[in-house]
């Protein structure tokens, strides 16, 4: 590709708004350019690099018998409506109705349209397993899109989806696909962090991401040096000590204007550890009060988890129209208007000598006993925040926190969508049950920032081979009519769809600069200098080392040059 033709503008200031060296430099070099918040478009560099991160996918998926399939964006809503989904997903799903007025969704997954396809093709066993897997656009309306490429609202995902008899067949697909995604991080030079995680609007039994570290990456991870690592929202929680004090006896004690943990334990010099913390939440038309220690929070995907149903926080407003007095509510005597389930965090049953809200202005309980004061708890469960320092649940030392990015995921869905929707399968036995399945998930534009993220310099970007858009960046140092001859003879011995060739009539530092910035593996300069020595110069992005390849032998040995970049 000639430069002189190319639709492409580098800039020297990268966007005020910028926090991420991926999107100062993806903007700088010219391979993206903003359209709107989480939009963008992708220019013809851009598209070449995202196009090479999904042949990599592709190839890798291919190689364990995925088929690839393409599934609508646009959907009818009826089969959201039959998972659930319709309702539970917030407000990044988009719901719109067609000029007829029937409800349509803009999928920003597709487990309900690939389930409906295997539906309608498979009726037995025999036809099965099935791994599917499609690369296409998807949409979520993010309220708070950020990172450039990183969190965006429209995007290219690749997804996938398994289909078995079995769960012991789908434990097998979900490491065939588990060793695919190690091998597609590998060849795009990103060390990735497989960590538990939760299953969050997915569903199922089990899930884990793909992770590659940042200070800047929004998600939590609990890593300890045995091994085990976890996303905070997934990351367990061992039981500790079942008693903070010695049993006493139960009794109300004014507190005044202790409406949060801290000014509770000034006023009564009790510790954060022995106070009960109520969280309001509602779960379908429940009220549900979530009891955790004063010094921990509730973590929303395991209290999802614990109930099998989404719940999404009371507001404080909500929380007083149902008979809840903020900031004094307690488990002892509890009441509320409608439905009441109550979740205890596991680390507080059987503890004794609690200080708990009296439900009542301006007052506490004191000496309050799980076991003896503490009726009609639900559901016992651990549902608090995991964080830095909390023990191991493998081997007791303490857990570190680091920051990353989630760059894929898989999951083990078992038969939430096959049920809901009627993917059934006859088995051996002529009976007919539901399919179980997975689904695996890769963010491709994200691929593109992340790799940026991982591979960059002072200059710009550091392309891997397998990454960039072209392999060569053929620059002409100097106007002589010799220079410019073997520069056209040695570009079109290359051939034009795996070099980019600075044809410009600019000057050898604009070219040089710009060649930084864009970041292609192999740099390849031609120039009065070079010549004289009987070549070409080869300088190679990634450490900059150089060397002069005789001019006869130049597209030979940049091939090789490619060849053993690739390797690395």
């Amino acid at each position: 590709m000639r430069m002189s033709e190319l639709l492409l503008r580098t800039r020297k200031e990268a966007p005020a708004d910028a926090e991420l060296q991926s999107h100062r430099l993806l903007v700088r070099a010219g391979y993206v350019q903003r359209v709107g918040a989480g939009i963008y478009s992708l220019t013809p560099l851009g598209l070449r690099a995202l196009r090479r991160m999904e042949a990599v996918v592709r190839e890798e998926m291919e190689s364990i018998g995925a088929q690839e399939v393409l599934l609508p964006l646009v959907q009818p809503a009826e089969a959201w409506q039959r998972t659930g989904r319709y309702r539970s997903i917030d407000d990044a799903l988009v719901r719109f109705p067609d000029r007829t007025g029937h409800p349509h969704v803009l999928a920003m997954t597709h487990e309900e349209s690939a389930t409906a396809l295997v539906a309608d093709i498979v009726d037995s066993y025999r036809q099965l397993p099935l791994l599917l897997f499609q690369i296409q656009l998807k949409f979520r309306d993010e309220p708070r899109p950020r990172g450039g490429l990183i969190r965006l609202r429209e995007f290219v995902m690749k997804d996938g989806y398994s289909f078995h008899d079995s769960e012991d067949d789908l434990d097998r697909c979900y490491e065939a696909v588990a060793a695919a995604y190690r091998k597609i991080f590998t060849r795009l030079a990103l060390p990735v962090l497989r960590v538990s995680s939760d299953s969050g609007i997915m569903g199922g039994r089990s899930s884990h991401e793909y992770m590659l570290r940042s200070p800047l990456g929004e998600d939590r991870l609990l890593t300890c040096t045995c091994g085990y690592a976890a996303n905070s929202d997934a990351a367990e929680l061992q039981q500790q000590a079942r008693s903070t004090a010695p049993q006493g006896e139960l009794h109300r004690v004014a507190t005044p204007g202790a409406h949060t943990i801290a000014a509770l334990c000034e006023q009564l010099g009790c510790r954060p550890e022995q106070t009960i913390k109520s969280v309001f939440f509602e779960a379908g038309e429940k009220t549900l009060v979530a009891l955790v220690r004063g010094n921990r929070e509730v973590c929303l995907p395991k209290l999802a988890k614990s109930l099998g149903e989404d719940v999404r926080p009371l507001s404080p407003e909500e929380s007083r129209a149902r008979g809840l007095i903020v900031g004094y509510t307690g488990p002892v005597g509890l009441q509320v208007q409608g439905p009441l389930r109550i979740v205890l965090d596991h680390d507080l049953e059987g503890a004794e000598g609690l200080v708990a809200g009296a439900n009542a202005e301006d007052a506490h309980l004191v000496g309050v006993s799980i076991a003896r004061d503490v009726l009609g708890v639900d559901i016992v469960a651990d549902i608090a925040l995991a964080r830095e320092g909390d023990p191991c649940p493998v081997c007791g030392r303490p857990l570190a926190e680091e920051r990353g990015i989630e760059l894929g995921n898989i999951f083990k869905l078992g038969t939430r969508y096959s049920a809901a929707l009627g993917a059934l399968a006859t088995g051996p036995d002529g009976r007919a049950a539901p399919i179980v399945m997975g689904s695996y998930g890769i963010g491709i534009t994200r691929l593109l920032a992340a790799v940026v993220e991982e591979h960059h310099d002072a200059q710009g970007i550091v392309w891997p081979l397998a990454a960039a858009p072209y392999p060569f960046h053929l620059i002409t140092a100097g106007e002589g009519e010799d220079v410019r001859a073997a520069a056209e003879d040695l570009y079109l011995q290359l051939g034009g769809s795996a070099v980019l060739f600075d044809d410009r009539s600019v000057s050898p530092g604009v070219k040089f600069k710009d060649a930084d910035l864009l970041g292609m593996p192999l740099r390849v300069t031609i120039g009065a200098r070079s010549l004289a020595s009987g070549g070409v110069e080869l300088r190679r992005r990634k450490g900059g080392e150089a060397e002069v390849l005789p001019i006869s032998d130049a597209a030979s040995a940049l091939h090789r040059a490619a060849h053993t970049a690739a390797d690395q």
